[in-house]
């Protein structure tokens, strides 16, 4: 009698070795212990399938490290259909068995603690479609999660049925646990099972624009509707949270946010809700964080952040009502590199707002939000800082002998054109000023000092030409003071204007790419190297003729006679062909830099902006 019971008790504590039996196929729930129930909540495994050619390769893993003892996988239609075929030769630890067709399932082989599975799966001839792949995985006997599924992934017609440029590599026998290895980046993204559906079965937006048709966001969200049931799938690369948000308009301010937070190796949701202006942007988490959503899976695999979140249809967040079902929203979908136990940091990874409001069941793509005020912004401060103002400068400082005789509308030519770009450059400055402001609506929230430097540079070059309105007329005793003030704000603005410009390749909503900084080292490298030519040939000038040639030197800033540089009508100085060639040569360089940088900022994010003409013109072909 002793003997029967510990055989008993034996059988009940061990899982089955042989993997799960064709009776449970349906149900995927095992009989184990004569009942034992299927845990609840959020299972720690995730199921990642990554399409190549005509196959499937399946990853069954966990973001936490925990390893599992048995499984039951099978590749199911929306309408829950078992089909498709495992390959069992390419994994040590698993084996197919019949539920409908041969090797349409795949169970375990051995009831060892296993930290990742991979296999590959092939859909029937001719079917096309989505495919979720279901499956049981018991971590151990007493402790299993029921119905763990997949991202849907879009089957087209199969042409390629061994598919000899895709190759998992098998796992060796052994005999005890291996250590999970890190799945491997895919070169493209066509295999993301992320974008499966959008378009079709589910709502997509993400940022940059145009990214949900490139797959190559660095944050999106998909929506999907079924009757009232709302499921938000984000993800995010290198980030430490994601978020969407609904908003009344494409401004941040009075939105529900969902946030997808990682820390400690967990992934979290909470429900947030972001203030506006006149106050200083952010988003504070509710005080009941899970108001209305279920976090249903998450996940960061292979610097992935994804997470899956169903939230209720009406919810009221701080006495608004967000009625999912009857009302359109614009979307926000945010990404950020830190984040906290109580709130994430700015979205300095990306941002984007949607264009207009949309239904959620609305499946029809997404159009972004205008950037044309941003884009005119920074393309007014390169032409009006690294073009019209360092020409005006140069012409100011070592030009005032050179065109003598020649008169612009009753003014020295040097004068004339000085005055005129620089008026191009307090106009050029003014409008772009005004224009980011227009658009944000409120001071910038991003902890960067561009906005204070630009601000500064803007002062500086608004005062500028009213001072030299005013200017003290030549010989008079306060000339001198003018001469050093002019000169004073005149170079600090041009200055800050440039550290401003370094800012701005750092900012979120510039989205300009690091090269941008080589580019105005090289404007830099050109300034100073064309000033210090200038400033060597004035000397020489100097000493090969007995009278002074007049550059505004520094000395000159003092003059406040009628013999002083604003007044010398003497013939051109010396090395005057030499100087306007440089100028000529200057401007040529200045010209081509000042277009390169505005077609980088008018197209920006230039990467995606390249990617999506290329595929227009492949795809036109």
């Amino acid at each position: 009698m002793r003997v029967v019971l510990v055989s008993l008790l034996v059988v009940s504590v061990t899982c089955l070795p042989q993997g799960a039996p064709p009776t449970v196929c349906q149900t995927l729930m095992p009989f184990h212990g004569g009942g034992i129930s299927p845990q609840g909540g959020i299972p720690p495994y995730s199921i990642i399938p990554r399409r190549q050619g005509g196959r499937v390769a399946i990853t069954v893993t966990s973001s936490l490290g925990i390893p599992f003892q048995g499984f039951l996988l099978q590749g199911r239609t929306p309408r829950r259909e078992i089909l498709g075929e495992f390959d069992q030769t390419t994994t040590q630890d698993g084996h197919t068995i019949q539920c409908g067709e041969p090797a349409d399932s795949l169970t375990h082989n051995n009831p060892g603690e296993k930290n990742s599975l991979d296999v590959i799966w092939t859909p029937p001839d001719g079917y096309e479609g989505p495919i979720v792949f279901n499956a049981t995985i018991a971590q151990s006997y007493d402790t299993f999660w029921v119905g763990v599924e997949s991202p849907p992934v879009d089957i087209s017609r199969r042409s390629v049925i061994n598919d000899p440029s895709f190759n998992i590599p098998r796992q060796p026998p052994t005999t005890t646990p291996h250590y999970a290895r890190p799945i491997a980046k895919q070169s493209s993204t066509e295999f993301d099972p992320f974008y499966s559906g959008c378009a079709v079965t589910k709502l997509c937006f993400g940022a940059p624009d145009n990214c949900v048709i490139n797959k190559s966001c660095k944050s999106a969200v998909a929506v999907t509707v079924s009757g009232d049931r709302y499921e938000f799938e984000l993800k995010a690369d290198n980030a430490a949270w994601v978020g969407v948000g609904l908003s009344d308009d494409d401004k941040m301010g009075d939105d529900s946010v969902i946030e997808c937070v990682t820390r400690n190796n967990r992934v979290d949701a909470y429900m947030s809700w972001t203030s506006g202006p006149p106050n200083s942007y952010g988003a504070a988490r509710l005080s009941n964080p899970q108001l209305g959503i279920q976090l249903l899976n998450g996940s960061v695999v292979d610097g992935v952040l994804y997470c899956k979140i169903r939230r209720d249809a009406y919810t009221n967040v701080n006495g608004k009502v967000f009625d999912l079902i009857n009302e359109k929203y614009n979307l926000l979908i945010a990404s950020g590199s830190s984040a906290t136990a109580s709130s994430v940091s700015f979205h300095d990874l990306s941002f984007l707002a949607s264009a207009q409001k949309q239904s959620l069941s609305d499946v029809s793509a997404l159009a972004a939000a205008s950037k044309l005020l941003v884009r005119l912004h920074g393309c007014f401060m390169l032409a009006a800082w690294l073009g019209t103002a360092s020409v005006g400068i140069l012409l100011a400082r070592y030009y005032r002998q050179t065109w003598v005789g020649n008169q612009l509308c009753g003014k020295d030519m040097w004068f004339a054109w000085h005055r005129t770009f620089m008026i191009l450059t307090w106009a050029l400055t003014t409008v772009a000023f005004v224009l980011i402001f227009v658009e944000l609506k409120a001071w910038s929230a991003e902890k960067n000092p561009h906005a204070i430097l630009g601000t500064v540079t803007t002062i500086l070059c608004f005062i500028q030409p009213i001072g030299a309105y005013f200017r003290p007329h030549p010989g008079t005793s306060t000339r001198p003071v003018f001469n050093w003030l002019h000169w004073l704000i005149g170079n600090s603005a041009h200055i800050i204007a440039i550290v401003t410009l370094f800012f701005a390749v750092r900012l979120t909503k510039a989205e300009l790419p690091d090269f941008v900084d080589w580019i105005l080292v090289a404007y830099v490298v050109v300034h100073v190297i064309s000033h210090l030519v200038l400033s060597v040939l004035n000397c020489t000038a100097e000493k090969s003729s007995e009278r002074r040639v007049t550059s505004f030197p520094m000395k000159d800033l003092g003059a406040s006679g009628r013999n002083s540089g604003y007044n010398d009508r003497s013939p051109d100085a010396p090395f005057s062909n030499v100087r306007k060639g440089l100028l000529a040569v200057y401007i040529l360089i200045i010209i081509a830099i000042v277009i390169a940088l505005i077609v980088i900022t008018a197209l920006a994010p230039i990467e995606e902006t390249w990617t999506t003409l290329k595929s227009t013109v492949m795809d036109n072909n």
